[in-house]
């Protein structure tokens, strides 16, 4: 122990007190001078170890670093990773930038080489102090060029929702804090809403000073990307916050956050066809990446709706026009299929649309004689990639113009398009209304942000057409069983989207009830109706 230290009992633990100011331990700090050199030096010693680490070594390791850790000590704990030099940055920020005085950090049993932990910390800053506790994990490696089993080191190890270049601070925060309410005033809370955590986050930072509200003392994340939200993880004293009002609505908010539970990895959004507000948005994991709005994947069926409009459009079809689907089609030498190959002899597109007959809109691909004519109807008619200004991070879909088979992959959803929930329920939402209506979550006036506006709209004939062979996808069609819980004017459209490296395809659902439209994905779901759709029924079972 370094000379000049005290021991004092806090709480049935040791502490070790360091210039007057105390960090409670799991033990005593000892033996830091024998568990060193943890980054990329050489070891002096003849034998230098090698394979996996032992039960033993990951008791010993980790226990040496949390009494380090606790002890304030962060060029010793430091030593005992195996990356000094940022252990040594973020430990010292944890003192110094967080303004942790105390803490009692204590290891749990190991899982393997992981070292689950809690920490009791005591935050102060300008008089004001509060307790924070946490709990997070370790992991320890053997050290590639000392062989020591070390701690291996990442933010995640100083708090768990702390990344790469991101920080710890503590301090008046940057940006007052803000009370969220929906449409209809109702208080928004991560808590009672998890999903909506890093959207308030960033509308905190985005509107937190045009709400009106005064910053409190906060100890916060503070993102590694400059225009990114911060997160608040502690609240030494409030400030007043400013009320900002959201196009959500509580009622749908609260089914869709109940909805996506039931699925390992789920995302819905609701929005309102005649406005383009946003009514819900959900995912399960709650946490972390918003990919009910920044996701990027293949939707399967779901295209059909673009796919249809188009095809009305030009002509070269009608919604009770006799079309061709047979088992399979190729195209470029590409083949398509049916799923189990199943066939509609005499059939119609209304048919082949309720019943997701992927060769009957493959079929019809040559009579565009535009390869490009999908991407086209995507952007000028459903504002697909329009840079779409919703008020937080989102991603407004993608439909690149392609050739030969690639293109055709496009028809059903597959290849290069990329969607995400809100894509979809928007494109629902302007099949319906007849007229892109950009997704908003806050009102641009709020901001003064540019919404994206279509080149044109679906003639009220092409719009009828296909919100009605999306009314006969709910009513007999692969719909019907989801759909069968919704009243009002209902319509929808299911979809399967294979990807590399999952063993089961991703379901996709979109549908509307009166002025609320849908849409969902569940990942390793399988058919469109099997899980997306439960999900997407229970949204516009609430909010319609």
């Amino acid at each position: 122990m370094r000379s000049g230290a005290k021991v004092a009992m806090v709480g049935g633990v040791f502490a070790v007190v360091v210039g007057g100011v105390g960090y409670g331990a799991y033990n005593v700090l000892n033996g830091l001078s024998g568990g060193g050199g943890g980054t990329d030096s050489k070891s002096t010693s003849a034998e230098v170890k090698t394979g996996p680490v032992t039960k033993a070594e990951i008791d010993d390791a980790s226990k040496k670093f949390l009494k380090a850790w606790a002890s304030g000590d962060a060029a010793a704990a430091s030593q005992l990773t195996n990356n000094a030099a940022e252990a040594e940055t973020a430990l010292t920020g944890y003192r110094e930038s967080a303004h942790v005085t105390k803490a009692v950090i204590t290891p749990g049993p190991a899982v393997g080489t992981k070292v689950p932990y809690t920490v009791k910390a005591t935050v102060s800053f300008e008089g004001k102090s509060k307790p924070w506790s946490y709990s997070s994990e370790l992991t320890v490696v053997r050290g590639l060029t000392t062989g020591r089993a070390l701690v291996g080191w990442a933010p995640t190890v100083i708090h768990p929702d702390l990344t790469a270049g991101a920080s710890l601070k503590t301090g008046e925060a940057s940006t007052p804090s803000i009370e969220a309410v929906d449409r209809n005033n109702k208080v928004l809370t991560k808590e009672k809403y998890p999903s909506l955590g890093s959207i308030l986050d960033t509308l905190r930072e985005k509107y937190g000073e045009k709400a009106g509200g005064t910053a409190g003392i906060e100890t916060w994340i503070e993102s590694a990307d400059a225009n990114g939200p911060d997160k608040t993880l502690l609240t030494l004293t409030k400030g007043r916050p400013g009320k900002l009002q959201t196009t959500l609505d509580a009622n749908a908010q609260a089914a869709a956050e109940v909805a996506v539970k039931k699925f390992s990895q789920a995302s819905v959004v609701a929005v309102r066809p005649s406005t383009g507000a946003i009514r819900a948005v959900a995912n399960n994991p709650a946490t972390g990446f918003n990919a009910a709005m920044q996701g990027k994947q293949a939707p399967g069926s779901t295209m059909k709706i673009v796919t249809a409009a188009m095809l009305i459009e030009k002509g070269l079809a009608s919604a009770n026009q006799k079309i061709e689907c047979p088992p399979t089609a190729t195209y470029y030498g590409r083949t398509f299929k049916n799923l189990d190959g199943f066939s509609i002899p005499d059939g119609t597109l209304t048919t082949s649309f309720a019943r997701s007959c992927n060769t009957a809109f493959i079929k019809l691909i040559d009579d565009t004689k535009d390869d490009a004519a999908l991407a086209k109807e995507a952007r000028d008619v459903f504002g697909i990639g329009l840079d779409w200004q919703t008020g937080v991070v989102s991603v407004d879909g993608s439909v690149p113009e392609e050739t030969g088979g690639e293109a055709a992959a496009q028809y059903i959803g597959q290849g290069t398009v990329q969607m995400n929930a809100l894509n979809m329920a928007s494109i629902t939402a302007t099949a319906k209304n007849g007229t892109f209506r950009q997704p908003i979550l806050v009102d641009r006036d709020l901001d003064g942000r540019p919404i994206a506006t279509a080149s044109r709209s679906l003639s009220p004939s092409v719009s009828q057409q296909v919100t009605n062979m999306m009314r006969q996808t709910a009513s007999w069609g692969t719909g019907k069983a989801a759909m069968a819980s919704v009243g009002g004017d209902k319509g929808a459209k299911t979809g399967s989207a294979e990807v590399d490296g999952q063993a089961t395809s991703n379901s996709w659902f979109t549908g509307f009830s009166n002025d609320l439209a849908a849409a969902a994905v569940v990942q390793s779901g399988g058919h469109g109706g099997d899980a997306a759709g439960p999900v997407v029924a229970a949204v516009l079972r609430a909010g319609s």
